[in-house]
């Protein structure tokens, strides 16, 4: 007998239909001659009842085995269920214990747990409702970003993981080596001699796959990297991650405009594509996590983005009468508390922010005729801020040079990079998205590390 996911039997499952279940027992009650049991295979929200009496092998045996974390499959026919919130249930007519489960240990009983705990037990917290709504969110949310990119005929370009480019400048990298740490080779000045090291060179896990991807670009016009990133700021808040992934498309022939066009189009897309894959997980959020996780939802996919520049920004909120933390003159980085308003308050719908001061943003983006700004873009929404940031790149050779000397870059380090000026230029834009912070701000879930299967922060490297 073919053996069918939860989530399909309780959706498509008919009476007097003949199935097998495998998945983990939530529950057990047992009365006088029969027993109810909630089996979950992880495919739904929701579990499914089954029912056993004395018609099953060995009922006696088996039933005292049935306990809260045992793995089970199970055999019977649908029946019509009398029980209030279900339609239909599972009448046992073999049972099947593959790993039992100690009830006076088993960490996970039928009662809340607060998030802290659960990240203790990373190994079974994605048993929970939470925890499972959000794994199952988290994989429609990247099976949504793969059908966008798809769909418009991008590549998935897979870019490295150890790097020897520092992109984003901040100089927060993990360095990789296969030095022995106990005695380390120097060289005349007394410092590290990574020409030893197994790359010939100091090698770094990668924060970005933007500057290999604009290598790509330059050969198949559209592609995107959705991948692992790893950024070694020794931040212990709910926002930051160690170890996180992103999506980052990379365009040629194309400007500041059409990298907005399909910022604002992807954005739509993924939270469509969500909500129609997810409905009961949404629900609950909404219900549970979040009482605006529809609302929000709705916000992304029905709004036209607004559309400002950075200047207007600021004129915006240098009139608010708002008391910020962070103080607003022309000039500064935009803060969370600055991003929030604009998004939450004023215009109370997603925008997009253009045209940022040349100190604050990086190297590869692209000077405007101003001389005081570059070609970025970050789409601010409601509840959460910046979740997209993004740029035109510069594909003048000259203009180029001078910024990567303005920053202390040494230009020998990114010779490829300036190759790609030399031979066969373009103009050319893309954007990078957060996978956890979106799929945070999907599901409502107030720390980033409920969101991702395995958190990686300072001091926490578990499982």
């Amino acid at each position: 007998m073919q053996t069918k996911r939860v989530r399909d039997i309780l959706r498509y499952g008919k009476p007097d239909e003949t199935v097998t279940i495998q998945g983990w027992v939530r529950t057990k009650r047992e009365l006088k001659e029969f027993a109810f049991m909630e089996v979950n295979d992880g495919s739904s929200l929701n579990s499914l009842q089954v029912v056993l009496d004395e018609s099953v092998p060995n009922y006696q045996d088996v039933l005292k085995l049935l306990n809260t974390g045992a793995s089970v499959e199970v055999s019977g026919t649908l029946v019509q269920s009398p029980g209030k919130g279900q339609n239909i249930e599972l009448k046992a007519a073999k049972v099947q214990v593959y790993g039992t489960s100690d009830p006076e240990t088993y960490p996970l009983q039928k009662k809340r747990h607060s998030f802290e705990f659960l990240r203790t037990i990373g190994h079974l917290r994605s048993r929970t409702n939470t925890l499972g709504a959000v794994i199952r969110v988290r994989n429609a949310c990247a099976t949504a970003i793969h059908k966008f990119f798809q769909e418009r005929d991008f590549l998935w370009i897979h870019t490295p993981i150890i790097t020897a480019s520092d992109c984003e400048g901040a100089g927060e990298l993990f360095t990789v080596t296969n030095f022995d740490l106990g005695k380390v080779p120097l060289d005349k000045q007394q410092k590290i001699d990574y020409t030893q090291d197994f790359f010939g060179k100091q090698a770094y896990l990668t924060v970005s796959g933007q500057l290999e991807a604009e290598v790509m670009a330059m050969a198949f016009q559209n592609v995107y990297t959705f991948g692992p990133t790893f950024r070694a700021e020794n931040s212990n808040t709910s926002r930051h991650l160690a170890e996180f992934w992103m999506v980052e498309p990379e365009m040629a022939f194309c400007d500041i405009e059409g990298d907005q066009d399909l910022a604002e189009e992807f954005l739509k897309y993924i939270f469509k594509y969500v909500l129609e894959a997810c409905p009961e997980d949404m629900e609950f959020f909404n219900k549970r996590i979040d009482k605006s996780v529809l609302e929000t939802a709705d916000n992304i996919i029905n709004n036209e983005f607004e559309r400002i520049t950075y200047t207007k920004a600021i004129e915006l909120l240098e009139k608010s009468n708002k008391k910020f933390e962070y103080a607003v003159e022309w000039g500064i980085d935009l803060q969370s508390e600055h991003e929030r308003y604009l998004a939450e308050e004023l215009f109370k719908k997603p925008l997009i922010v253009t045209n940022y001061p040349t100190g604050i943003k990086a190297f590869y983006m692209r000077l405007n005729d101003d001389n005081k700004t570059v070609a970025a873009m970050d789409v601010l929404a409601p509840k959460i801020g910046e979740i997209i940031g993004g740029s035109q790149r510069e594909e003048r050779l000259d203009i180029l040079e001078k910024r990567i000397n303005e920053m202390g870059i040494i230009p020998d380090d990114l010779w490829w990079y300036l190759d790609l000026r030399r031979y066969g230029t373009v103009p050319h834009a893309g954007f990078g998205l957060g996978f956890e912070r979106v799929v945070q701000f999907m599901t409502g879930m107030t720390n980033i590390r409920d969101v991702i299967p395995f958190p990686r922060t300072p001091l926490s490297a578990e499982f």
